[in-house]
Order: structure tokens, then sequence, then C-alpha cells
């Protein structure tokens, strides 16, 4: 009997623990997972676009230069490159070695056409047009004085036209000076320039807003400045006359074609009645510029929002701290 009794004890031993395993496999213990502290990804500075300012010839309405990069440096627009054609080249290298567009004023209200012009007899008679072109140069020596492009403060390129051969010529580098008496030579108004090896006249002859050549230079956002409107000239009275009205014909058409390429397009109004070598609407041209930049600071504004948005790499907005 007592060896049944331990039996029995056994088997209610072995019973009760198979309970209590069953019992345990069936109940689901809850585990804590401590929740994680959510924190902001470091965001670093935004993207910037490398913005180019394109000044286009048109001779004296080239004042309306001087309001457009007044108005840019007051709406803090920066500006990374600047590339003119003619007067576009000359207001664009007198603003490139400085940064100054007060500076850019005044020294613009100071320029008179004779500061310009050395005409002559002879000039006319035996060379290769009505002025020679050396008084230019001088004056763009005595008002720069950063000589060589390479130098100045912000990137700057002029734009000239090989003659003997009727392509685009890109002046980067060199003597500042020379690179705008040749940008600024208009064909049977100044001779043509030597320089680097070429024959060169005016860029408005093959491209009188040199758009393609801020791109080609890493332009993300070209912002151009026409001012070769209204081509109406009933007064042309002599050879002088004949002559800008047809640059001023070839300019206007050159453009309608390369302006298409611009990502804001700024054009002056009411100056379209300005002649070419009329020096005595330097404010009403610089106001004009002025109002069009003013006007077009919209168009900018959004043209920097939608090229930073579209290079902003997408993050994730957050990420777990244990």
């Amino acid at each position: 009997m007592a060896g049944r009794g331990m039996l029995m004890r056994l088997v209610n031993l072995f019973v009760l623990a198979s309970l209590g395993l069953l019992t345990a496999c069936q109940t689901t213990v809850p585990v804590t997972v401590p929740l994680a502290t959510l924190t902001p990804v470091p965001q670093g500075p935004p993207p910037k676009p490398r913005i180019a300012l394109v000044l286009g010839g048109g001779a004296a309405r080239g004042f309306a230069h001087v309001g457009v990069i007044r108005a840019l440096e007051q709406e803090k627009i920066p500006l990374d490159l600047v590339v003119g054609t003619s007067v576009g080249s000359l207001i664009g290298a007198i603003y490139a070695a400085d940064l100054n567009s007060f500076d850019l004023e005044w020294t613009a209200f100071q320029l008179e056409k004779d500061d310009l012009f050395d005409y002559g007899v002879m000039n006319a008679v035996s060379g290769m047009g009505l002025a020679k072109g050396d008084k230019l140069e001088e004056w763009v020596k005595a008002h720069i004085k950063t000589p060589n492009i390479e130098n100045m403060k912000l990137p700057f390129a002029a734009v000239a036209t090989d003659l003997n051969w009727g392509q685009k010529v890109v002046l980067d580098r060199g003597s500042v000076a020379r690179a705008v008496r040749a940008s600024s030579a208009i064909p049977g108004v100044f001779q043509p320039v030597q320089h680097q090896g070429k024959f060169l006249v005016d860029g408005g002859v093959v491209d009188n807003i040199p758009i393609s050549v801020a791109k080609a230079k890493g332009a993300d956002i070209v912002i151009a400045v026409d001012i070769s409107g209204n081509l109406g000239n009933p007064n042309i009275t002599n050879l002088l006359g004949v002559t800008l009205q047809a640059m001023n014909i070839m300019f206007a058409l050159n453009v309608e074609h390369s302006k298409r390429d611009a990502d804001v397009l700024i054009t002056p109004t009411g100056i379209g009645d300005v002649a070419m070598l009329d020096f005595t609407q330097k404010k009403r041209c610089m106001q004009a510029g002025i109002e069009a930049t003013q006007k077009a600071m919209p168009a900018i504004r959004k043209t920097i929002d939608v090229w930073v948005a579209a290079h902003t790499a997408p993050r994730p907005a957050v990420v777990p701290v244990p």
C-alpha cells in the first residue's frame, strides 16, 4: 500500500507539471518596447542657382542697364556672372569690376558721347570706320581700375564678332578695355579691333543678347535685358544715321531668336524713341530699367524658387533616437 501511495503522488505531480506547462504556453507575455524619441533631420542650407545677367546692345539705351543692376542689387538678387554685348559689355564691365551700383550710376552719368567717339576725316577716307575707338578704350582704362578680366570681382565676359569669319568671340580674359572696345566696335562707326589674333567688331552682329554664352559658362538661371526694341526712325539724314539704323535692325532681328532662351527677360519700356547716340536721356533710360526690373521681380523670385525646389534632395523628415 505504501508503494501504491508513492506512485499516486508521482502521477499527481506529473499531471500538475503538465498543466502548468500547457498554461504557460497559452499565456501571452506583454513585451514593453520603449518609444523612440523623434528628432528632425538636420537640414543644410538650400542649394543656390548660378545666376547670370546678360546685357544686350543698344548704344545710348544701354543706360537702362544701370537701372536694372541697381534694382537687382536693391532686391538682393545675387549675381554670379555678367555677360555683355556692345554697350552691355561696357556697363557690365564697370559693375563687375567693383560690384557697386551707386558707383556704376555715378560713372555712367559722367559718360558723354565725346568721351567715346574720336571722329576724323581721315578715318572716314582712309580708315575702316568713322571713329578709331582709341577714346573709348582710354575712357574704360581711366574708369575701370581692374586692368584684366580675370581679376574682376565678378566673372565677366564680353562678346564680339570675328569680322573675317563671322564667328562669335567670347572675351573672358586679358584687357578689360580692349575687350569692351572690340565688343562695342559698331561696323562703319568704329574701326575693327585687332585683339587676341582676330579682327573684331561689335558682338551684336552675331549675338546681341548672348544668353548662350552665359549658359555655356554654367549659368543655371539667365536674366537677360533687351534694349533693342522699336526699329522706327524717320529722321535718317546722313551716312552715320544710315549705318546706325542698319545695325539697329540687325541687332533687333537676331535678338528675336536668342531672347527665347532667357529664363527671365527684362524689356525696359518707353525708351524706344531714344536714338542710338542720344546721351541726353540717361536718367530716363535708367528709370525705365529700374521699373522694368521691379515689374519682373515676381518672375525672377519664382524662377529661383522653382530651381531650388527641383535641386533640393528629398530627405526623411525624422530619424529615431534610442
